[in-house]
């Protein structure tokens, strides 16, 4: 499977986490977030960016995830109408927490908070099994100039 993250370039040359607090982590702990699609791992970045945020140097990764990893899947089903809600953030960051606590995958699959019937996945990169996640290539990457208006 190939997933892909978009990231300012200096954090482009290796898969790393930076343990910073996000809709599945506290602080602290890391996770690796990355899209189904390069189109989400784009929309992902301008929900979470000012406009001028967008002006700087970006790549995208590709990334290729082992078919034979084991994954957690978190369904919409299993969540709050009101799960994409800031107020909710405690909730899906201990179900992330839980996930990298139990230790039984290297992948997490979750349901996109931009478009319901897409999903992200987040990698542990402290899993045994993320060695058989692997960066294929980065390259440059411009949000196109509409967006960034």
């Amino acid at each position: 499977m190939l997933v892909y993250r978009i990231a300012l370039a200096k954090h482009t040359v290796a898969l790393t986490a930076s343990g910073r607090a996000a809709r599945w982590n506290p602080n602290e702990v890391e996770v690796i977030y990355t899209a189904s699609s390069r189109s989400l791992a784009c929309l992902e970045n301008v929900v979470h960016r000012s406009q001028s945020g967008l002006n700087q140097l970006f790549n995208i990764m590709t990334i290729e995830v082992d078919d034979g990893i084991a994954k957690e899947i978190i369904t919409l089903d299993s969540l709050t109408d009101d799960w994409r809600d800031f107020h909710q953030m405690p909730i899906t960051q201990a179900i992330g927490e839980k996930w990298i606590s139990g230790g039984k995958t290297a992948v997490l699959q979750v349901p996109s908070s931009i478009i319901n019937e897409e999903v992200n996945y987040l990698l542990n990169p402290l899993h045994p099994d993320f060695k058989h996640v692997r960066l294929i290539k980065t390259e440059p990457f411009s949000f196109d100039r509409r967006i960034k208006q």
